[in-house]
């Protein structure tokens, strides 16, 4: 049973913008973490942004994505999105959703801990060339 869906992902120039999507259950969107990773085939996969639902929805941002890019969401579309402007070749990966399973605060946006990310999407495909 797939519980988060991601699109929106493409291929892209340098400097262009890209909004990925994550559609998912109420269930799953009642998740006080929220989260987009991505991952180039070699490397491990990293945090990219979260969004803490239970505080003001506080964020977290990777150092190389900020001012950059920008998480949201919509409670009423159970939808989480990651805006993507500037985009640069190092952009390029599978971007996955997620959502947390506890309510940690430190695990979700001090430094998001992947272990505390059960439910994952498929993965969307975002290429940047130059």
């Amino acid at each position: 049973q797939v519980q988060l869906l991601e699109s929106g992902g493409g291929s892209v120039q340098a400097g262009g913008s890209l909004r990925l999507s994550c559609v998912g259950s109420e269930e799953t969107f009642r998740s006080y973490c929220l989260g987009w990773f991505r991952q180039v085939p070699g490397r491990e996969r990293e945090a990219v942004a979260t969004l803490y639902t239970l505080r003001r929805d506080d964020t977290y941002y990777a150092n190389s994505v900020k001012g950059r890019f920008t998480i949201s969401r919509d409670k009423a579309k159970n939808t989480l999105y990651l805006q993507m402007n500037a985009l640069k070749p190092e952009d390029t990966a599978m971007y996955y959703c997620s959502a947390g399973s506890t309510g940690s605060y430190r695990m979700c946006v001090d430094t998001p801990d992947q272990s505390n990310f059960r439910t994952w999407g498929q993965g969307t495909q975002v290429t940047v060339s130059s």
